[in-house]
């Protein structure tokens, strides 16, 4: 038994390192200077209206197991919004396959809609990416992306919602 969860242990900080692991320590991450979000909501009410998994990623700033998201594999025509409050974020045009277990895309629909956020946890240097309208944790953005942009905008699917 000690084997087994040394191993899932070992699996899961792997996985997790794997989606960070080629930042380029020349991306800048901006400090978030947006300090009010305009969709507003106590913590009870985020509760009541949220999925246990999607109060984790988007409120307490969680991270799905990779490979286990609902937008994971998914490509269907059509946008994908935040979960907490319904803003359009990004469109199934930029998405694509990073191999890395969670949705990946190319670029935001807009700059206002997404806020980058310096983030310092778990020993590492990323830039955080939250909505813009309800501050709802999202992922993070990397410059190692395979298109034009150079961007992966890696997200949790808990945090998404998708419209055809």
């Amino acid at each position: 038994m000690k084997i087994l969860n040394l191993f899932i242990i070992a699996f899961t900080s792997i996985s997790l390192s794997n989606c960070g692991a080629q930042v380029d320590e020349n991306m800048p991450a901006k400090e978030n200077t947006q300090t009010t979000h305009t969709y507003m909501k106590t913590d009870e009410e985020w509760k009541r209206e949220l999925s246990p998994e999607q109060y984790f990623v988007l409120r307490q700033k969680g991270t799905e197991r990779p490979g286990t998201g609902e937008y994971n594999l998914h490509f269907e025509e059509g946008v994908y919004q935040c979960a907490g409050c319904k803003t359009p974020l990004f469109t199934s045009e930029s998405k694509f396959e990073s191999h890395c277990g969670w949705p990946s895309f190319d670029a935001g629909i807009s700059d206002s809609t997404i806020l980058e956020v310096v983030d310092k946890t778990h020993g590492m240097m990323r830039t955080e990416i939250v909505c813009a309208k309800c501050g709802g944790h999202l992922g993070h953005v990397f410059n190692d992306g395979p298109t034009s942009t150079g961007l992966r905008y890696c997200v949790n699917s808990a945090s998404l919602d998708f419209e055809k």
